[in-house]
């Protein structure tokens, strides 16, 4: 696991308070929202002030957030393609 993602993981548990649960319980690949995780749309905006805090990133629309919502890996390859610019 790349240490990006390994962050990413880790402000999602805590940003989403899922006590119990380790970043290795997270598949990259799993969505977000629905069948994934679970997550709802007040989680989506707390995951959006996370982002922005913790790694100085801005989901600027919903469409830009659509994507990189999708997954973990989704969502570290946006914040990485974002860093950079």
């Amino acid at each position: 696991m790349t240490d990006l993602k390994l962050r990413v993981k880790e402000m999602i548990i805590e940003r989403l308070k899922l006590e119990g649960m380790a970043p290795d319980q997270i598949e990259d690949q799993a969505p977000l929202f629905g069948d994934g995780l679970g997550l709802d749309s007040i989680d989506a905006l707390e995951l959006v002030l996370g982002i922005e805090q913790v790694f100085g990133v801005k989901i600027e629309d919903e469409a830009a957030g659509m994507k990189a919502f999708k997954s973990v890996q989704a969502l570290t390859d946006f914040i990485a393609e974002h860093r950079k610019a």
